[in-house]
């Protein structure tokens, strides 16, 4: 289980995906930055739930109604399972992969999270 406190590099990286997420410009884009800020926020509830919410707002931009339902779900899970330590590393947080689901963590967001002390999961 990593620190209570999201490391300086680990935060810098996490903020500046979270402004991607939120920034205008193609929609593929904002959901690769708000996919990979998820796999970063995972062991942290604050930052995981607000990766959500961010999730969210863009299912709801998109009118993609499965998306903001399975947003929605999350975004009600998201701070007990980090709390618990019980989430599936890797995942990207999106409706179509799954919510229990581990996958491949790109390997300078692994770098990242083994460096703040998080073990990632058999398929990271």
């Amino acid at each position: 289980m990593p620190s209570r406190a999201m490391p300086d590099a680990l935060r810098a990286a996490y903020a500046a995906e979270m402004a991607a997420a939120r920034a205008a410009g193609p929609t593929a884009d904002r959901w690769k930055a708000a996919e990979r800020a998820h796999i970063l926020s995972q062991p942290w509830p604050g930052a995981h739930t607000r990766t959500h919410a961010v999730m969210l707002r863009l299912a709801f931009r998109d009118r993609d109604a499965r998306e903001v339902v399975g947003q929605a779900v999350r975004l009600l899970v998201a701070a007990p399972g980090s709390a618990a330590g019980r989430y599936p590393s890797g995942n990207t947080g999106r409706t179509r992969d799954g919510l229990t689901r581990p996958m491949p963590v790109p390997e300078d967001l692994a770098v990242l999270l083994r460096a703040a002390g998080v073990t990632l999961g058999p398929s990271a």
